[in-house]
């Protein structure tokens, strides 16, 4: 009997002993690695107990090189025998050219990593390049990836529906539907570009060979931007996010229109490095073309001597007092431009901080340090609808910069008399 109750009172502590076990191994979530606990109750079967998750670690936001660049090439048919110069190059000529972006260091990156960049989502090398082809030629797919795949460098094709076999122009030289999802299967970016292309601004319809009416003019816009996206994301499964225009014709109405349709980008023929403050309603590629090899040099050199420097620290504007305020529509072309910068920091001392506004350049800004207020009057009518403001200035050193945007109604048709030119 004796033996019996001193048995009773150690089952009871070993028992308290193991269900302590669990609980302390769920108190310890700092733990990289959970323990698992184990019954140690004689005769018991060793099982374990439930593993608790981690916690799921937060992505750190990346640092984005505010001062990276892109340079975006384009081209057309890859031949052999060169006889239309303006839209043809040789496969030699083709392979050299990407050889060359390998020997300068220029990174080619695919369409969304630059899209991402943009967003302020990722990275990208401080030196970057684009390559994308335009209309759906079948050279692209026999000729130009396959030298591609030998530099493992990605691309983005512009196609316009109409174009693709079985299409209204498309023919002999064309790609197929089957070819671009042959394509899309290996991960080559498919994108937007009309689809009949021709100039947009030009109410006529090549298809049905008539004069447009301001209506069906509008219609067949829709057709041409919208539409065209719609059949190439029904038929491949794909998301269109990018548009070029075809021959680099465009107004504001085609860019309203293309960025009302969903596309994050429209690209245009007017090369140009790109940067973080590059509208992304007027992207500029470098077309390459047998006629004028010097285009290509002049975009490697450009971005070669142009990306570099220091990283700058980007501020919000969603902490800025300004004045319009970001995404305000106004009336006046002639506004009065000001912001409150005190986000920025504390400014240093001796240095007065710029404000660049586009379609004008730097302009001759005030700044009270009291205040941390930068203003300027705009004196020249402001001709575009959309207005970007760009304010930089030093902080501890280092260069801090901002930028906001505003719309114009109806900017360019009349002028508002200006306000007082602010005191300095």
């Amino acid at each position: 009997m004796l033996t019996r109750f001193a048995i009773i009172p150690l089952l009871l502590t070993l028992s308290f002993s193991a269900c302590k076990k669990p609980a302390t191994a769920a108190n310890n979530n700092s733990a990289p690695n959970t323990t698992l606990a184990f019954s140690t109750a004689p005769g018991a079967t060793a099982t374990p107990a439930a593993a608790i998750p981690a916690a799921t670690p937060v992505p750190a936001k990346p640092v984005i090189d505010q001062n990276a660049q892109v340079v975006i090439f384009g081209y057309h048919r890859f031949v052999n025998n060169v006889r239309r110069p303006d839209t043809e190059i040789t496969p030699q000529a083709f392979e050299a050219q990407m050889q060359e972006l390998k020997n300068k260091g220029i990174a080619v990156i695919p369409m969304q990593d630059f899209l991402a960049w943009r967003r302020g989502e990722k990275a990208i090398p401080a030196k970057s390049a684009v390559i994308t082809f335009d209309d759906g030629w079948k050279s692209q797919h026999e000729v130009a990836w396959p030298i591609l795949k030998k530099f493992n460098y990605p691309v983005t094709l512009f196609i316009y529906t109409e174009g693709i076999k079985p299409g209204h122009f498309s023919g002999g030289e064309s790609m197929s539907w089957d070819q671009l999802a042959e394509m899309r299967d290996a991960g080559i970016d498919i994108q937007g570009h009309t689809a009949t292309h021709q100039d947009l601004r030009r109410p006529y319809d090549k298809v049905a060979k008539k004069k447009l009416s301001p209506p069906e003019y509008e219609q067949w816009l829709e057709n041409e931007v919208v539409g065209s996206k719609q059949t190439i994301e029904q038929k491949l499964g794909v998301k269109v996010n990018c548009f070029a225009v075809p021959y680099g014709f465009y107004n504001d109405h085609i860019k309203d229109v293309a960025m009302k349709a969903g596309y994050e980008a429209l690209f245009t023929v007017y090369g140009q490095p790109i940067t973080v403050r590059t509208p992304m309603n007027s992207v500029g590629r470098y077309l390459i073309e047998a006629n004028k090899p010097k285009t290509f040099a002049d975009a490697v050199s450009a971005i070669a001597t142009t990306a570099s420097g220091p990283v700058v620290a980007e501020v919000s504007a969603s902490g800025l007092q300004t004045q319009p305020a970001d995404g305000e529509t106004i009336k006046n072309p002639l506004p009065l431009i000001r912001a409150n910068i005190s986000s920025l920091g504390t400014i240093d001392p001796g240095t007065t901080p710029e404000m660049r506004v586009s379609g004008l350049g730097k302009v001759d800004a005030s700044f009270d340090p009291k205040t941390s207020m930068v203003a300027y009057q705009v004196t020249q009518r402001l001709k575009d609808k959309t207005c970007t403001v760009i304010v930089s200035a030093k902080s501890g050193g280092k260069k801090v910069e901002t930028h906001w945007t505003f719309k114009i109604e109806d900017a360019g048709a009349g002028a508002a008399p200006p306000a007082a030119t602010p005191k300095k």
